[in-house]
């Protein structure tokens, strides 16, 4: 039987393990599991000074997104190529290399020969909110979903590869609830919650009435964590994750939640897995 091939499609290092779970599940089931990571990371914090220097991060976190997927199971990792676009508002959106200032039509086509030379059945990406807002997030749902639109027809792009088309693409979500109770949780046990103040108060996450499906993955817990203690640069003593309560840390690693965004109108088994149709 020819194995299921998922293809994970993520803005950062380190983006990846927001499916963790699922994806460590489906490799540990023999399907062909293929993270993508779009940008080198470069705008992103090094937590202690002796593991990088602004110059050598983007190679330092492609070694640490390679040992993440390794401790998930995972051996097929691709690098997409953009530059890490930074916050909203920063010189780095500007530069002509990040992926916010790409131009949209060239960004849709890397991410179509991407798709049309791993020949998924499944895509899995960052919602259009971004989760927080961030560009290289919004952007990479984008032009993710842009590339599944027309990668079956064989006159979109052909300079891209053969057409394929895969039958489904989640939107990975982290569910307000979460959010809520992390926040909570953190507050009584005199954690700064600062990191959950959004513009005008917007909440932080997708409705838990919004989901379409919730993986559980507990059992993919210790395997995550050890996603997470790959990326060194990023999780250091100070992490935000290192200071909650580690009630709040376990309740990061039981679920991972999913929106169906194509084909419409699909329903699956909410508490399924990526396979798993009702309907």
């Amino acid at each position: 039987m020819t194995p299921r091939t998922i293809l994970g499609i993520f803005a950062h290092p380190d983006d990846e393990l927001m499916a963790g779970g699922t994806l460590a599940y489906h490799a540990a089931h023999g399907d062909h599991v293929v993270i993508a990571c779009v940008t080198g990371g470069e705008i992103g914090e090094i937590s202690e000074p002796h593991l990088a220097t602004p110059e050598t991060l983007p190679t330092v976190r492609a070694a640490e997104l390679r040992a993440a997927a390794a401790a998930l199971g995972i051996d097929d990792v691709r690098l997409v190529g953009f530059r890490d676009s930074g916050m909203v508002g920063t010189l780095p959106n500007d530069d002509p290399r990040s992926l916010h200032s790409f131009d949209p039509q060239a960004a849709t086509m890397r991410f179509l020969t991407l798709i049309r030379e791993v020949r998924p059945h499944v895509v899995i990406t960052h919602d259009p909110t971004g989760g927080y807002g961030h560009p290289d997030h919004i952007a990479t749902s984008r032009y993710v979903t842009a590339a599944y639109d027309v990668a079956g027809d064989a006159a979109a792009f052909p300079e891209a590869g053969p057409a394929h088309q895969p039958q489904r693409l989640y939107y990975g979500v982290m569910a307000r609830s979460f959010f809520e109770t992390m926040r909570t949780m953190m507050a009584q046990a005199g954690v700064d919650t600062s990191i959950f103040n959004r513009p005008e108060g917007a909440p932080m996450g997708y409705a838990d009435d919004a989901i379409d499906l919730s993986v559980d993955v507990q059992r993919y817990a210790p395997t995550k964590w050890a996603g997470f203690e790959a990326h060194k640069t990023q999780f250091g003593p100070n992490s935000p994750i290192r200071q909650m309560p580690l009630e709040v840390q376990q309740s990061m690693f039981t679920h991972e939640h999913y929106v169906v965004a194509r084909p419409t109108g699909l329903r699956v088994a909410r508490d399924g897995g990526l396979f798993d149709v009702s309907g």
